[in-house]
């Protein structure tokens, strides 16, 4: 059983930058592959980013293509997701998400994810 506590959510500026983490606990990091999704109010959860086992895949979603990166440390059991030139339409709370039931890949559906964290709040104003 994992468990996730992200951390590094808050208020920026338009063209600001965060950098959001994911501590993960209670299973071997490394057979784990990870993504951070994002909910804004009324609508459904999305993906943002995802990274396989080995962090030698990564996958975003074209609207933040460019401006956001996911990486892992597994020395730190952690997962991170910098996000720079933000925009309003950023605004959500992020989660970050593990899942080892399928091959070293990354993946996009929810589904495919067993464990989720709590969320964090990113609020960009323009």
């Amino acid at each position: 059983q994992v468990q996730l506590v992200e951390s590094g959510g808050g208020l920026v500026q338009a063209g600001g930058s965060l950098r959001l983490s994911c501590l993960a606990s209670g299973g071997t990091f490394s057979n784990y592959a990870m993504a951070w999704f994002r909910q804004a109010p009324g609508k459904e959860r999305e993906f943002v980013a995802a990274i396989s086992w080995t962090g030698g895949s990564t996958d975003y979603t074209d609207s933040v293509k460019g401006r956001f990166t996911i990486s892992r440390d597994s020395a730190k059991n952690t997962v991170y997701l910098q996000m720079n030139n933000l925009k309003p339409e950023d605004t959500a709370v992020y989660y970050c998400a593990a899942q080892n039931r399928w091959r070293d890949s990354v993946y996009r559906a929810r589904y495919q994810y067993d464990y989720w964290g709590q969320g964090t709040q990113v609020t960009v104003s323009s």
